[in-house]
């Protein structure tokens, strides 16, 4: 029974991407969806700019992603059809009639838990704790950029004397804020927008401090070699050492052979 989880757990990791990934891009989804029912209800158009300038970050994501998957299927056709190709290549358009399709990829979220197991997946993510904590970083930079901007020009654009006023430069804020470099040139005067600005500079340290650890282990860190690449040299010393015994033990009768001959 065990062998056979183990095998059938196989054969969908090779049918997936990183499980990290494929969650990162389900979240990715999720996010998509959820900013088109915004669009809906918000009337302000200076917000409906932030979600839809969000959204043409995520259909980029979206797009590469589709692109990926394929030209490295296996069977391209098989992908378009059983994999939700189509539905892949729908959603990445830049149409907002079109990004509810990206539905789909919940769908392979859902057949990556109920075929692969919650246990596997656990084991995935830990065994691969560098992808799968940038993953979560990329993911926390989308939302604190999309949230925090939507938030501090909803605190600012009334306040006296307030210079974030419009969409870019809310954005503009939250991009310089979480980076760590604020340049000062817009800056909340609000209470509650300082206190927001200071939440997103804590969270942009620990994003660019965790992505600079990531970097530094990608580049320095040596390569890990594959479980066959390190079975490979072993084996290949023990049929070394085992030729050489049996060449010793040969030396070894012939020498005996020769003593007997001699003493005879």
């Amino acid at each position: 029974m065990a062998e056979e989880q183990n095998s059938r757990a196989a054969a969908v990791q090779a049918r997936v991407m990183n499980p990290s990934y494929e969650i990162f891009m389900g979240l990715l989804s999720i996010l998509s969806i959820i900013n088109l029912v915004l669009l809906l209800f918000l009337q302000d158009p200076t917000l409906g700019y932030i979600l839809v300038l969000v959204n043409t970050v995520l259909t980029c994501f979206f797009a590469m992603d589709f692109l990926f998957r394929f030209f490295t299927a296996p069977s391209k056709k098989e992908y378009m059809i059983r994999g939700y190709g189509w539905a892949d290549f729908l959603s990445s358009l830049p149409f907002s009639q079109t990004n509810i399709l990206r539905l789909f990829r919940l769908i392979k979220v859902y057949r990556l838990i109920k075929d692969f197991g919650f246990r596997h997946i656990g084991q995935a993510i830990i065994k691969d704790r560098a992808d799968s904590a940038l993953f979560t970083l990329v993911f926390i930079a989308i939302l604190v950029l999309e949230f925090g901007s939507l938030g501090m020009l909803k605190i600012e654009a009334d306040a006296p004397n307030a210079n974030i006023t419009t969409a870019s430069d809310s954005l503009w804020y939250m991009i310089v804020t979480m980076s760590t470099v604020g340049y000062g040139d817009q800056y909340p005067v609000t209470t509650a927008g300082r206190v927001l600005g200071a939440a997103v500079i804590l969270v942009g340290v620990g994003i660019f401090g965790t992505l600079t650890g990531y970097l530094a282990n990608f580049f320095l860190a040596p390569r890990k070699k594959k479980e066959g690449e390190e079975q490979t040299p072993v084996q290949e010393r023990l049929e070394a050492l085992k030729e050489l015994t049996a060449q010793q033990q040969q030396a070894i009768a012939e020498l005996e052979s020769m003593l007997e001959e001699k003493q005879n």
